[in-house]
């Protein structure tokens, strides 16, 4: 019988394997505990292998998915976002879940030992959590060693220790330890690296001396801490919202200047650049054109100014804060990211001239969605209460996706194979 239920299930499809145990999970839930204990036991121990091999399974769904950016279609910033909103997950859960997806392809026995049910989440996270600093040879090497002591027994608690300082370890067993490069820079005088990566953000390292940690303390400090109870970014999301508010002086004053031709705002393909020389591709040029801070400067004819941006664009300081009590948070339905960090956004667009900066013409709405707003606007569905002046705005599926419930499947016909 088990060869015959192997055989069906090998020619059933992954929609269908996964109707299937969607069905069998939600009939066990509802099944009382056997009344032996030690029964409850080897039951216990079985389905947490098999729980295990599930979630082999939904790291490769999550993986695609997260190679694929495909949540930015479904307006949603991140894929760690989706695991939040969309699948119900705790932050830290969301986080262990998205770095095992983003390291399966590096390791590959902890790949096949999890998919055997011969190794447990559990451990495979800690691995994985252990090797995103290491590079590919490293990794294989951290992969190895962390696996020896899962085999000598060591609890999961006790490998994730080791893992945290895999780095040292790796160069104690080859004997290679060398200072750290910043070591030698001392510790009287900040200092602070950024590189530009290619798709125009920046990686930042840096040193503070203690009179430049209080000031960062003390300023960034308040503006990083979660904005309720349902704000489950970690604290390094929290700081660079933080960071990005006070660099934007509080999202009221002009800190960068666009130079684009009219038509390029207006759906043109023709570059930008910022006042440095740096080119920017006419789509990426509309979206930092929407942004608070940011002075669109249009070039006509000739290249002669038609326009520049003024403070009237920008909420005062009174609506802003009229603005901040209207909204906790985005105005984007399920986002998270706290009122006090979001951007003034003109909900009929600013750029066109649709929108005035008028209090019952704004709304507050986190720098992603802003940009996102005003580049898919087919996927934004807006709601406003009168009695309220509140605006929302709600995410609709893409245009070529067909919205589904994974909660309203029918019974599977692959149970009947298995009977």
């Amino acid at each position: 019988m088990r060869s015959i239920t192997e055989r069906h299930f090998s020619e059933a499809s992954t929609q269908e394997l996964v109707d299937a145990a969607a069905a069998i999970a939600a009939e066990l839930a509802q099944r009382p505990a056997p009344e032996s204990p030690a029964a409850c036991m080897r039951l216990a121990e079985t389905l947490a292998a098999a729980s295990d091999a599930h979630e082999s399974a939904l790291a490769g769904f999550i993986a695609r998915v997260d190679i694929a950016g495909e949540t930015r279609r479904w307006g949603l910033p991140s894929t760690q976002a989706w695991l939040r909103s969309r699948l119900g997950m705790r932050d830290s859960r969301a986080k262990e879940r998205l770095t095992l997806a983003r390291q399966l392809h590096r390791l590959p026995t902890v790949t096949a030992l999890l998919a055997a049910g011969e190794l447990s989440y559990g451990y495979a996270s800690t691995v994985a959590d252990a090797v995103v600093r290491l590079d590919d040879e490293d990794s294989a090497r951290a992969e190895t060693l962390l696996l020896d002591m899962v085999g000598q027994g060591f609890s999961a608690g006790k490998v994730a220790a080791f893992g945290r300082r895999i780095r040292d370890v790796i160069a104690e067993r080859d004997g290679h330890e060398t200072a750290p490069e910043d070591a030698q820079r001392g510790y009287e005088r900040s200092w602070v690296t950024s590189t530009r990566s290619l798709d125009g953000g920046r990686y930042i390292r840096g040193w503070l001396n203690p009179e430049d940690a209080a000031i960062w303390d003390g300023t960034l400090g308040p503006l990083a801490k979660p904005g309720g109870p349902d704000d489950h970014r970690d604290l390094a999301e929290r700081t660079a919202a933080a960071l990005s508010s006070v660099l934007s002086g509080g999202h009221r004053a002009t800190k960068v200047t666009v130079i684009c031709d009219l038509e390029t705002l207006t759906g043109g393909h023709a570059p930008a650049r910022l006042t440095d020389g740096t080119p920017i591709p006419a789509p990426q040029a509309r979206r930092i054109a929407m942004s608070a801070g940011v002075s669109p400067l249009l070039l006509g004819n000739g290249h002669a100014p038609l326009y520049l941006g003024h403070r009237v664009r920008f909420a005062t300081a009174a609506q802003r804060q009229v603005l901040e009590t209207l909204y906790p948070t985005c105005a984007v339905q399920g986002c998270e990211v706290p009122g006090t960090l979001c951007e003034v956004d003109h909900v009929n667009g600013w750029a066109l001239g649709d929108s005035p900066t008028d209090i019952d013409k704004l709304a507050l709405c986190c720098g992603w969605h802003n940009r996102y707003k005003h580049t898919h606007p087919q996927q934004i569905h807006t709601t406003h209460d009168p009695a309220t002046g509140h605006y929302t705005y709600q995410l609709l599926p893409p245009p070529d996706t067909p919205a589904a419930s994974p909660r309203t499947t029918d019974p599977p016909a692959i149970l009947s194979w298995a009977a």
